[in-house]
């Protein structure tokens, strides 16, 4: 079964939606109206990630999250953020999910993870800390590059304490792969090897990115096509969650699939 991760912004400079969440109460009906689509989870992000994205305070993404979580009591949460305050704020609100971009690169933060029961999902990025950058990386090196990433990072994670259980593994998508968006072409048709590689759940997260949006002429607000028909190789590909921005397609596309899937009519 796919669990699908609902996109929420909070935030004035993300690609598709920066600037139409900031005010509390729009967050919350946005987080509710992602859920009654079919999310299962909220992803809540404070701080933009994309190249063209500014820095923002650890303070700040924390004023941005605290009014909005107790708006959406009886959603499971995750907090999408790299910066350690946030994390460990994150973690003291009991949230369901963590999830990193940087992939949990802090070692301080370890023993919290440790002792906390979130799931988390831990990011591989060319970038390796901070936000993505357009920085170019040959396609054909992207694999290895990832496969050397999870084994040093869940180890890592893993000697100090945190179970294997609760890791998700996502390869990263767009500019986390490099500039070439064929590295991100290259990832998705490499799924099924990533998730037999470590016997893990796998995240994808390639709503409305630049690879797509490039590859058919598309700008962000019309690729919800494209997005869809990634999402759904992906999990054909063996993908285990599904982050978009669009719910309740993904929802129904995949309700499509598992009923096409039943038993063929007798001839």
């Amino acid at each position: 079964m796919t669990t699908i991760l609902g996109i929420l912004n909070i935030t004035d400079d993300s690609f598709f939606d920066g600037g139409k969440y900031l005010e509390p109460a729009a967050a919350i009906a946005q987080g509710r109206a992602l859920a009654g689509d079919g999310a299962d989870v909220l992803d809540i992000g404070a701080a933009s990630s994309n190249p063209d994205s500014r820095g923002v305070l650890p303070e700040v993404e924390v004023a941005r999250l605290e009014p909005v979580l107790p708006g959406l009591r009886g959603i499971p949460l995750s907090i999408d953020t790299f910066s350690l305050p946030v994390q460990r704020w994150a973690l003291a609100q009991d949230v369901a999910y963590l999830n990193d971009i940087e992939g949990f690169a802090n070692p301080e933060l370890y023993p919290a993870l440790a002792q906390s029961k979130a799931k988390l999902i831990v990011m591989h990025s060319v970038q390796a800390r901070g936000a993505a950058t357009r920085v170019h990386v040959p396609p054909g090196e992207i694999m290895d590059r990832i496969f050397r990433f999870f084994d040093a990072r869940l180890s890592a994670l893993e000697k100090a304490g945190v179970a294997r259980s609760r890791f998700i593994v996502d390869p990263g998508m767009g500019f986390f792969l490099g500039s070439d968006r064929e590295a991100s072409f290259v990832v998705l048709r490499g799924l099924a090897l990533l998730k037999r590689r470590f016997g893990l759940p796998l995240l994808v997260s390639v709503s409305r990115k630049s690879f797509l949006r490039s590859l058919v002429g598309r700008d962000a607000a019309s690729a919800g096509a494209v997005s869809l028909a990634a999402e759904l190789y992906a999990v054909r590909q063996g993908a285990d969650y599904v982050r978009t921005h669009a719910p309740g397609p993904l929802k129904d596309a995949l309700l499509l699939a598992k009923t096409l899937d039943g038993p063929a009519a007798p001839a």
